[in-house]
């Protein structure tokens, strides 16, 4: 009777918890065993567990490599193929020209296509190239370079393979008596290996001459006749819309740091832009140098140690570093107790952070800069002139410095005055910029669209135009299109006009992540009211002023994959903003001189306009000559106030006075001389 009782009694609640759970207690040993059957066990999550290709980890992280959007993704593809042109051709000591046309296939399509007149490819290292990730000759040598991780073009290609299933196809030549090699390939995403598509695995030749021409059109194949040179071309899913962040302004910005290139551009429009060159002659060759001992980590130190050849430790530190000499070798181990002959590979961990130890303790001379190939003065403020309209052109370049062992030079251009980008933008262009554009308000898409215009300005051009403040861009009728083109030609948006700042690393436009970036953070921190600009504390100074800053190096410290801002180094900021403090001060005396001759017209206008009655009444009193009291009271005027007469060379020199100038590295452009955009054919 007890155990029936107890049988139809149902068990007390068990209490259970994710650490203690018994499957002994009734009721429970059923839920249990199932949950056990549930769960993987040792060997199941073995068998499950494999590689992980680097393109497999990026095909599904694309956003790491700058593809996290369509309209950012056609900009990429682009950048990445112009700057493996630009290496190669100066790689191959060959001034640059450079092909770039983007054609719209359908309204979230395009095909983009970038040729180049350098050396071309081999026929063996083609696939491997555009078809593999992380293949290059860039990042294990130390010298400066564009390209870093050997990510970028096959990258672009794979996110084309992705989003539209076509390959890339890649025509190379490396002279006019050689075949040209035509390739159609797609990434092996699992085996981070290239397929090749045509020519049955093997790719096609195409033939010099008349033969070559009829392969060309048979296979419809794009290719600018040149005697060598290299063709990619990625269909991919984008976006393409003008202003901030575009192919057009990227293109732009490269002409400015590389004067010594020639762009030739095609829109989805079919409108060309030239950007011709200003420079005949290639920036000098950066030399590869070895790791400076400063640099190194003490791991890295390690297995270094391991995979040497020479046959003693001094030896070691003398072949494997930069700036370590025989002498220094012998500090180092005597600082470390190590014999200076040794074996290296005898070494255990132990005597590895001796060494380490040493070598911080260690004077050892900065490495050399031979490695380096900044822009220099005179080519940034010729690259600006030809771009940036202005009056004032200045530019600076610092001595070279060092982070963690790695060498780098800040270099910084301005241009001050010139019409805003909003006053030279045609009635079809804004059409157009309207149509493309995804900001919702009227105001964000001033702000957005150009360069300059802040919150201020829009708001004075919306003021003018007597449009409404949150009306949608795409529902703007054509009167009122017009309305708007005719206040952004009549207000003066230069007050409020915020600084433009054009960011750069080793020659490359950095136009995305521009908070995170050191650059704009030094900029923003800079006093530069010192200089005759308004400034908000903690944001950029007012003003129509373009900045350019640059930083040179053999290994530029991006703060991710997709290379976009440059981390903030307490010695990188530092550079930049004694870069910036020098610029600043050149700017500073010349507001400084323009306001004073400013000034001295207002005095000289405000004279003149009584002079006569004042000469007429003296006269009439005094019975004295008129003109010849005139005459004095005008000789006196002109003295008074001859800062009025100013007149400066391009220099920023008085000219037949050469008491003030500004120093070197200064352009100063009347304002009927002012640059002009690039040409553009329809």
């Amino acid at each position: 009777m007890e155990h029936a009782s107890l049988a139809t009694t149902p068990p007390p609640p068990v209490k259970r918890s994710a650490t203690n759970s018994s499957p002994s207690h009734s009721g429970a040993n059923g839920q249990a065993a199932r949950r056990l059957r549930r769960r993987a066990t040792a060997q199941s999550m073995a068998a499950s567990q494999r590689d992980i290709s680097v393109s497999e980890f990026f095909a599904k992280n694309r956003h790491l490599l700058g593809f996290d959007s369509p309209r950012r993704a056609l900009l990429t593809a682009v950048k990445e193929a112009v700057d493996n042109a630009l290496d190669a051709c100066e790689e191959a000591g060959i001034l640059p020209e450079i092909w770039v046309h983007v054609q719209r296939i359908s309204p979230d399509r395009y095909k983009v296509g970038v040729q180049d007149n350098g050396p071309g490819i081999l026929k063996k290292t083609i696939p491997l190239i555009f078809g593999k990730l992380l293949y290059g000759s860039k990042f294990h040598r130390l010298r400066m370079s564009r390209g870093q991780q050997g990510i970028g073009i096959s990258a672009a290609g794979m996110y084309g393979m992705l989003t539209t299933g076509k390959p890339i196809k890649i025509m190379s030549k490396i002279s006019r008596k050689d075949p040209a090699h035509y390739y159609e390939i797609q990434i092996d995403t699992k085996r981070n290996l290239p397929e090749i598509l045509n020519g049955r695995g093997d790719g096609v030749e195409v033939p010099p001459g008349a033969a070559g021409q009829r392969a060309i059109d048979k296979h419809g194949i794009e290719w600018e006749d040149l005697e060598h040179g290299t063709r990619v071309t990625i269909e991919l899913e984008g976006k393409y819309q003008r202003g901030r962040g575009s192919v057009d302004e990227y293109l732009e910005q490269t002409a400015i740091a590389n004067p010594h290139v020639a762009i030739h551009y095609t829109d989805p429009d079919e409108k060309k832009i030239d950007y011709a060159r200003v420079a005949e002659n290639l920036p000098p060759e950066p030399k590869e140098i070895k790791p400076h001992p400063y640099g190194v980590e003490l791991g890295h130190l390690v297995t270094m140690l391991k995979d040497t050849k020479a046959p003693t430790i001094a030896q070691f530190l003398g072949t494997s570093f930069s700036r370590v000499s025989r002498k220094i070798a012998k500090k180092i181990c005597e600082k470390a107790g190590v014999k200076i002959r040794s074996n290296p590979k005898k070494s255990g961990r132990h005597e590895a952070d001796l060494i380490y130890k040493a070598i911080q303790e260690t004077k050892i001379p900065a490495p050399t800069t031979d490695c380096i190939s900044p822009i220099g003065e005179e080519l940034i403020i010729k690259g600006l002139h030809h771009i940036v309209p202005g009056e004032f052109y200045t530019a600076a370049t610092r001595p070279p410095a060092v982070y963690r062992g790695n060498p780098f030079v800040i270099e910084v251009g301005l241009a001050y005055g010139g019409a805003a980008v909003a006053h030279r933008v045609g009635r079809e262009a804004l059409a157009e910029l309207i149509e493309e554009t995804d900001a919702r308000t009227l105001r964000q898409f001033l702000i957005t669209t150009f360069n300059g215009i802040g919150a201020d300005g829009a708001d004075k051009i919306l003021a003018e135009s007597a449009l409404k403040t949150r009306v949608s861009p795409g529902n703007l009728k054509k009167a009122e299109i017009d309305k708007l083109h005719e206040a952004l030609q009549n207000v003066n948006v230069s007050d409020g006009q915020s600084m433009n700042i054009l960011r750069y690393a080793n020659r490359v436009p950095l136009q995305f992540q521009a908070g995170a970036c050191a650059i704009t953070q030094t900029v923003m921190q800079t006093n530069w009211r010192a200089y005759g600009l308004q400034q908000s504390r903690g944001s950029l100074p007012a003003g129509p002023v373009t900045l350019m800053v640059h930083m040179a190096s053999v290994w530029v410290p991006f703060t991710s994959e997709s290379k976009e801002a440059v981390a903030s180094y307490p010695q990188i900021q530092k550079e930049i903003r004694l870069a910036l403090q020098a610029v600043g001060r050149k700017l500073g005396m010349y507001l400084r001189r323009r306001r004073r001759v400013h000034h001295e017209g207002q005095r000289r206008n405000l004279f003149l306009r009584y002079v006569g009655e004042v000469a007429g009444a003296v006269s009439s009193i005094n019975k004295t000559d008129r003109q010849r009291l005139y005459d004095n009271l005008m000789r006196v005027a002109r003295k008074r106030t001859a800062e009025a007469d100013t007149q400066l060379d391009d220099r920023g020199r008085k000219i037949d006075e050469n008491s003030q100038e500004f120093g070197e590295h200064v352009l100063i452009v009347e304002q009927a001389e002012m640059t002009s955009p690039p040409t553009v054919a329809s």
